[in-house]
Order: C-alpha cells, then structure tokens, then sequence
C-alpha cells in the first residue's frame, strides 16, 4: 500500500542537508525530510554549567523553538527561548539527551556545546530532524575543536540519528508527514546509535493499548531505517571535508 506522497509504509521521505547557512557557529545545517525543515547550530562555550564545574567532563545540551510561520497559521511567542512551552521544553531535553549519548564527555573536556533547533517548516517529525541534524552541527563543531588541538580524536562515540514511526491501520507506518501522525494509533519516536543500539524509545497509544508484538513490529521497521540515516550524516560531512574516522571512535 502507497501513502499519499506515493512512499511506502517503510520509506523515508527525501532528505537533504545544507551546510554553512549561519557563518558564526562552529556548526551550522539546515536538515530538510519532506516538509520538515530545520536549522541547527551547534555554539561551543569554554566551561560547563555550575553543577560540573571542578571536573573535566564536558556537556551538550540543546534548545529547541518553532518559527511562528512553520505551520499554515502565523503562533506568537511559539516556543519562545526565553520561555518555552511545555512541548518545547520537552523537545529540547530529549534532543540534548540522544546527543549526549554519541558523545565521550571526558574525551570533550570542560566545555560545553549548545544546539540551536529552529524549525523552519512543521510537517512531522520535527523532533527528530532535530536529533539526526543535530548530531551533524555537533559533529562539525567537535571535529573544529579537533583541528584546533584542543580535543583528541574519538570524541564521538557513535552517531546518533532519530525516526518516527506510527501504527496506522494496524501497520507500522515509517517517518509520519503531519497528517500521518494525527491520525495514528499510536506514535513512537526512536533515537539509535549507527549500529541499531537503542537511546531512546518515546511512544505513546493514542487509544486503545496495543500488543507487544505490534510494538515490536514497530521498533524493527524504525531501526531498518538507521542505515540510511546515519548514510545521510556521513554524507553531509564528507561534503564539509570531516573524516568521519577521525571524529567517531572506531568500534
């Protein structure tokens, strides 16, 4: 069975990343898949936030905001930075969470890194074009501070990407457009590292509960999409001159 844009109920939508928009952060894309679009900015700051200081770990943390123009209607103060909403709030500490987890804090040293989310256009998934983008601004910023001298290689542990999936008709349906996810049973967003290991699984049954076996269901067709996730990362940063295996600890 087809869906309206003529994908199967396994396909990705197109992706496209573009490098070097914003001249000023140590990393900078817009990550598009359908009609979702996002800029990330990934800032580095010398120094950790009050609670680590005195150690020699670092931290990555993410924020997270909706132009009032991504959706059909024009939202004031949507998701302002000075003072999210609750789903921003929300967003944003779970893009912070799947991007800590490809990265060896000890290895990044008493810095910080902050990712900028803008959605630009909302069309689904949002949150998580926000993590698959995102890790190629963190990247691009780690791999900077490397050729500086000021980290060693291997900062990164894994690449970390995210997808979303959705039981409708009874069937996994794999990266929801808007109207997609509006009208499944259930929602599931998964974060997972390049090799399928998993960061973090969000869902939530809409209705009636489901059987673990349609969860399961779900949660493999999410996962056959890592590979070409992460594809897409490697691609984007090759296009910016990063040798991956410089950045990525080798497994």
């Amino acid at each position: 069975m087809t869906r309206k844009d003529g994908r199967s109920y396994e396909d990705l939508r197109p992706i496209s990343v573009s490098l070097g928009l914003q001249r000023n952060p140590e990393g900078s894309v817009v990550y598009t898949c359908g009609g979702t679009k996002v800029l990330i900015a990934a800032s580095v700051h010398e120094g950790v936030p009050e609670w680590m200081r005195g150690g020699t770990s670092g931290w990555v943390t993410a924020e997270y905001a909706m132009h009032p123009r991504s959706g059909p209607d024009r939202q004031k103060n949507l998701g302002r930075r000075d003072r999210p909403d609750g789903r921003a709030s929300e967003i944003q500490r779970l893009v912070g969470r799947a991007l800590r987890a490809g990265v060896d804090l000890d290895r990044l040293g008493p810095r910080t890194i902050t990712l900028d989310c803008d959605v630009l256009d909302a069309d689904g998934g949002t949150r998580t074009a926000c993590v698959t983008g995102g890790m190629i601004a963190l990247a691009l910023a780690i791999d900077g501070l490397r050729k500086r001298g000021l980290v060693p290689e291997g900062v990164l542990r894994t690449e970390v990407c995210a997808i979303s999936v959705g039981l409708v008709h009874d069937r996994p349906m794999l990266d929801l457009c808007y109207e997609e996810d509006r009208d499944a049973a259930v929602d599931l967003n998964v974060v997972a590292g390049a090799y399928g290991e998993l960061v973090e699984v969000q869902g939530t049954a809409e209705g009636a509960p489901i059987a673990r076996a349609q969860f399961d269901a779900m949660l493999d067709v999410a996962l056959r999409a890592v590979p070409a996730l992460v594809a897409a990362q490697r691609d984007a940063l090759a296009r910016a001159g990063v040798d991956v295996s410089r950045v990525v600890r080798a497994s």
